[in-house]
């Protein structure tokens, strides 16, 4: 028996239809220099993406074409989200911070053929652009000078003036298969070459309605959203199209993403929810202690990290300090990239919370998680058997773009290559990725926890953890400490701290106090930098 409602497409035109239509007076607003800001309503945006879609189609793009952006977070770029989707063609955002082999490598690879571009970031795409051989035009936003992108053999127009030359009226197609591409986002390529996650327009929607839910960012038309996330990797965690479903404002950090832009972006605009990297907040709360601004967070309700380990040391001390809720969120570009959310159970409050709001996060009703064994043997979800997770649902890729990665998949479920428990609540708790256990004579050492616990130093800014060789037990950890600049703590210091937070054979005996640890594209650690450090002698390491 089949049921009486109707077939309707879940979309991404839907969201641009609703958000123009009921939510036309939210606004898009975008920081600029001097701490300016630039404001168009959702109606206007709207409007800009029909006249975006009708310069598109007068440029050739009349399929399911790849349309790349190379930009920060700005109003022109929520366009393009809208856009390229809606008119059936496939956005494909392309990470700026990535190396230029690996821009080319990803662009060729998806057959882009439109670029849009900052022009603040003419300098690093003019580097890459002769060698993008199936884009045959580029758009830049904004005045800047566009000479070093000629003599690549592209056509070079101005965003705005194709805007200007187009009509304001598209007839959207309502006739989209949701389960067509809609997006394109690449892995960050930390081992062999980046691979690519083709988003549907139905997965898309469901993740961005699971974003506006109570469990994750319960985000609604009384919200200001502030994506600091860029929107070039795992689509901002899927704020961009959560915010125009739910009416949610838009505030857009463009590349002003330091700590004081970042802060004050929040208090003219009294951002309500936000969203960035653990290094982004911990920044922001230095700033914050050197320089008090008070009440200068005082709008925010909740903020979600993610990208690496949170420490819980930062989740007290946004609490404590300006009574700012940090909500660890768990995923990767595979999955949209949220499977989990660190809210603490109700009724749970204070200290307790904070042991919540460290993990990884309960899993968003839609994804499922099992935890498996060397061998593949399903283990059980009672928060103590540690494992490799494994996620499937409607938001989780099956496979990767033109890439067979067997290895990736097991049974249908996507290997995440995070080890880690699940308890009987749902809650994930991760020890480490795969490829970083330390295993020390026959035991599992966790490294996300080590540096936890380094970072509740208050002379600690940041600590990165290692296994290294070691000739009695196999492997060893290596603490890598950031100190805070006006503050003093020997290795000597550091691991006494530490005797009484965890268990005595987890106690690295190897420390190096480092100017910063190294980041990958998405700003999470470098682990196989320092690695390699290590190994050629280019750490100061003091052994106790």
């Amino acid at each position: 028996m089949l049921s009486t409602m109707q077939d309707f497409p879940l979309t991404i035109g839907s969201i641009l239809r609703y958000g123009r239509d009921v939510f036309g007076d939210s606004e898009v607003v975008t920081l600029s220099e001097g701490g300016n800001r630039r404001r168009r309503s959702y109606a206007e945006t709207a409007a800009r993406a029909a006249r975006l879609a009708n310069g598109l189609r007068g440029l050739g793009i009349d399929g399911d074409q790849r349309v790349a952006t190379f930009m920060w977070n700005n109003a022109e770029h929520l366009e393009v989200y809208l856009a390229v989707p809606s008119m059936g063609a496939v956005l494909h955002t392309l990470n700026i911070r990535l190396f230029p082999e690996q821009i080319v490598y990803i662009a060729n690879h998806a057959e882009d053929n439109v670029v849009i571009v900052d022009d603040s970031l003419i300098p690093i795409f003019a580097n890459v652009l002769p060698q993008l051989s199936t884009v045959h035009t580029v758009l830049v936003c904004g005045d800047g000078d566009r000479s070093p992108l000629e003599g690549a053999g592209k056509q070079i127009l101005g965003y705005e003036d194709l805007l200007a030359s187009s009509s304001v009226s598209f007839d959207w197609p309502d006739d989209i298969d949701e389960r067509s591409a809609a997006a394109m986002c690449y892995t960050s390529g930390t081992t062999g070459n980046p691979k690519g996650v083709v988003y549907s327009h139905r997965s898309c929607w469901l993740h961005s309605m699971s974003v506006c839910t109570g469990n994750n960012n319960n985000l609604s038309a009384d919200d200001r959203a502030l994506p600091v996330v860029p929107m070039f990797h795992a689509n901002a965690w899927g704020l961009p199209y959560a915010a125009f479903m739910s009416g949610a404002d838009l505030l857009m950090p463009d590349r002003f993403l330091q700590a004081d832009p970042i802060v004050g972006f929040i208090e003219a605009e009294k951002a309500t929810v936000s969203a960035a990297v653990p290094t982004i907040w911990n920044d922001i709360l230095q700033s914050l202690r050197k320089t008090p601004r008070p009440g200068a967070l005082s709008t925010l309700r909740a903020v979600l990290c993610g990208g690496s380990a949170v420490p819980r040391a930062l989740i007290s001390a946004f609490d404590k300090e300006f009574g700012v809720t940090i909500i660890q969120g768990w995923g990767m570009t595979e999955t949209s990239p949220v499977a989990s959310v660190a809210k603490p159970p109700s009724g749970v409050t204070g200290e307790p919370a904070y042991d919540y709001q460290a993990k990884a996060g309960r899993l968003q009703f839609g994804v499922e998680a099992r935890i498996v064994d060397d061998e593949g043997n399903v283990l059980q979800r009672d928060g103590k058997e540690v494992g490799e997770i494994e996620l499937r649902g409607p938001w989780v890729t099956a496979a990767y773009y033109l890439d067979n990665d067997p290895a990736k998949f097991h049974d249908e479920w996507l290997r995440t290559g995070d080890v880690g428990a699940i308890d009987p609540m749902g809650y994930i708790t991760i020890s480490d990725r795969s490829k970083d256990v330390i295993k020390s004579g026959g035991e599992w050492i966790s490294s996300v926890e080590l540096e936890g616990e380094i970072m509740a130093h208050p002379a600690v800014l940041e600590a990165c953890v290692v296994g290294v060789p070691d000739d009695k037990w196999q492997e060893r950890p290596l603490a890598c400490v950031v100190l805070q600049s006006d503050a003093g703590a020997s290795p000597e210091d550091l691991k006494a701290f530490l005797a009484d937070r965890v268990v005595k054979w987890w106690l690295p005996e190897r420390w190096a106090v480092i100017a910063s640890v190294p980041k990958t594209s998405v700003g999470k650690f470098d682990k196989k930098v320092l690695r390699k450090q290590y190994a050629e002698g280019e750490l100061d390491v003091v052994t106790l």
